[in-house]
């Protein structure tokens, strides 16, 4: 392995791709303004809710709250470019700047006040393109683990409810100040009866209504996708996000997929799972362990060497528990992690968990194999044909295919190390979604089989992680430490130790 560190290549000209990040880096904030401003006339056809609740929950007062959202953005759009009329270029810029910011603060506010899968999506526009202009991923950012919380007084009537006794009979003491608030649920500090220290996830009322009403508004959004790229068939895909969104609002299934991670991982020396308290726990209450560290807004300020190891288990985490495990936890933003010098990271917020069967897996395999170890890129469009990602009459040339899907295999073509950037992480958002790019006419004819709908997000939650952070490494030899047909051998300080309890956890279970 050489000396020198290579950085994940982008191929747009500098101009261009500044351009586009910005363009396509808003193109979040918009869909979900655009969205709003779409619905008005669902709005008015449906009729308004006469009493909101603290949270509202039907689906014509939701939309009613996105179409005030967009309106006011189209107010300060009309503002700015009145104001800019013969303004100079310095002005211009900076009148943009304030429509910008002004402009996400009212979404994050509005959004943060929703919850539900609206201020998910809001979530990640925040943290999924780094082309969005840093005042305006602040002010989105505010979503990643806060959200104006709920009473005290209603927390514990969902807490006496689910569990069925008052809250001096299950909990020695609870602080009534959340310690987060985020989109279906607040958390909580608590200690057990015994003295264990716990966090208790308590959901908001109405939000499993409140995530149906989005959701029912989704349809329209992956319909208007289905405009743009004809390839795309939009109704596996919204059934697809439903059902996984829908199993979140159940806290008895993350409190079983969090047990399972937990049990995988205890003693792990860098990953910890929070056990989950099963006689505190409910359908819409959830006690685990309470977890300490720091959170992504310090991490981001580490030296160099602290964020590259704590990239390193995140990439661990999530690779490893897909080929091991064949589960992952399919919302990877910076909300869910608390870390801790040395790369230990703490994993939170089991609802949305993907599980793959033995063909699933098996076919991620083959594509690796075909495109990495093989360079066979003709095999490579045999499987992604095979599987719907394109069409089996279509015609295409193997270059094409290669440069569009090679870029984000990109970071385990070669045995090097290679820092992970910004801007590698906004070009893989931007493959999807470009339709000025090279590569669009692919694009319109490619679609996404349901069952990758999930590991797409974790890929592109990643590398846009991994791009704030400059991650750098050989994630090739990582890879291949973690890759069930590559059998390669630790290649770094972290994978040694994971080696160690790897052998020592089989050799204690074969004693058992």
């Amino acid at each position: 392995m050489g000396n020198k560190t290579r950085r994940a290549r982008t191929p747009m000209n500098k101009s261009r791709s500044s351009r586009s990040r910005t363009v396509l880096g808003m193109s979040a904030l918009g869909a979900i303004v655009g969205l709003a401003t779409y619905l008005v006339a669902r709005s008015r056809r449906d009729g308004a809710d006469s009493q909101p609740s603290l949270l509202p929950t039907s689906r014509s007062y939701r939309t009613a709250q996105l179409a005030g959202m967009g309106a006011r953005t189209g107010a300060n759009l009309a503002t700015m470019k009145a104001r800019s009329v013969f303004a100079s270029e310095e002005r211009k810029d900076e009148l943009r700047a304030q429509f910008e910011l002004q402009s996400a603060e009212q979404v994050a506010e509005a959004l943060g006040n929703m919850r539900g899968a609206m201020m998910k999506l809001g979530q990640m526009a925040s943290y999924l393109d780094q082309g969005l202009p840093e005042p305006v991923r602040n002010a989105l950012a505010q979503l990643q683990s806060d959200a104006p919380p709920m009473s005290f007084d209603l927390a514990r009537g969902v807490i006496e409810s689910e569990l069925g006794k008052p809250l001096s009979e299950l909990f020695a003491s609870i602080d009534e100040d959340p310690l987060a608030a985020a989109s279906i649920g607040q958390v909580h500090r608590a200690v057990t009866l015994d003295g264990v220290e716990v966090a208790v996830k308590v959901q908001y009322p109405g939000v499993g209504e409140a995530v149906q009403a989005d959701l029912a508004n989704s349809d329209l959004l992956f319909q208007m996708m289905g405009m743009l790229f004809p390839g795309l068939d939009p109704k596996p895909l919204v059934n697809e996000l439903r059902d996984r969104v829908v199993e979140e609002l159940d806290y008895g299934l993350e409190a079983s997929n969090q047990q399972t991670f937990a049990d995988a991982y205890r003693g792990h020396p860098y990953i910890h799972v929070p056990d989950v308290v099963k006689e505190l726990s409910s359908k819409r209450v959830l006690t685990t362990e309470l977890a300490q560290g720091s959170k992504w807004a310090e991490v981001i300020e580490w030296s160099q060497q602290e964020r590259n190891l704590a990239a390193e288990t995140l990439y661990r985490f999530a690779f490893g528990s897909i080929y091991q495990l064949h589960i992952f936890n399919g919302d990877p933003h910076p909300g869910n992690y608390l870390f801790r010098p040395g790369g230990q990271v703490t994993f939170l917020d089991f609802g949305l968990c993907k599980h793959f069967t033995e063909e699933e897996v098996k076919i991620f395999e083959e594509m690796i194999i075909a495109m990495v170890l093989d360079n066979d890129v003709a095999r490579y469009i045999e499987i992604i044909k095979s599987i719907g990602i394109l069409p089996k009459d279509l015609e295409v040339d193997e270059s094409a295919v290669r440069e569009y899907f090679g870029h984000f295999y990109e970071f385990v073509f070669e045995d090097v190390e290679m820092e992970m950037t910004p801007e590698y992480a906004s070009e893989s958002i931007r493959r999807f979604f470009d339709l000025t790019s090279p590569h669009a006419e692919l694009m319109k004819s490619a679609n996404l089989p349901p069952f990758m709908v999930i590991i797409q997000r974790i890929n592109l939650g990643l590398f846009a992680l991994f791009g704030e952070l400059h991650a750098t490494g050989n994630w090739r030899r990582i890879a291949e430490e973690l890759w069930p047909f590559a059998d390669g051998e630790p290649s770094t300080p972290m994978g040694l130790e994971i080696d160690r309890w790897t052998k020592a956890k089989a050799a204690a279970s074969a004693t058992d």
